[in-house]
C-alpha cells in the first residue's frame, strides 16, 4: 500500500504545481529553400485549466487516505 500512498503524493504535488506554474510551449514555423531557411519561433506559457489541478489534488488526497485506511486493517 505504500506504492498507492506515494502515487497520491506525486499527484498532489503535480496538482499544486499545475495551479502555480505555467507550461512553456514553443512553436516553429518556417520555409526552407535549398540551403536557406527562414523561420519564426514563438514561445507561449499556458496554465492548465484550474479544474485539472483540483482533480489531481483530490485524486492524490483520496489515494493517500485509502492507502492509510487499508494499512490500518
Amino acid at each position: 500500500m505504500k506504492k498507492l500512498f506515494w502515487i497520491g503524493i506525486v499527484l498532489l504535488v503535480l496538482g499544486v504545481a499545475s495551479l502555480l506554474f505555467p507550461i512553456p510551449h514553443t512553436e516553429r514555423e518556417g520555409v526552407k529553400a535549398g540551403g536557406i531557411s527562414l523561420g519564426v519561433e514563438t514561445r507561449h506559457e499556458e496554465k492548465l485549466p484550474p479544474f485539472v489541478g483540483v482533480l489531481m489534488i483530490a485524486a492524490g488526497a483520496c489515494m493517500m487516505i485509502v492507502s492509510r485506511s487499508r494499512s490500518a486493517h
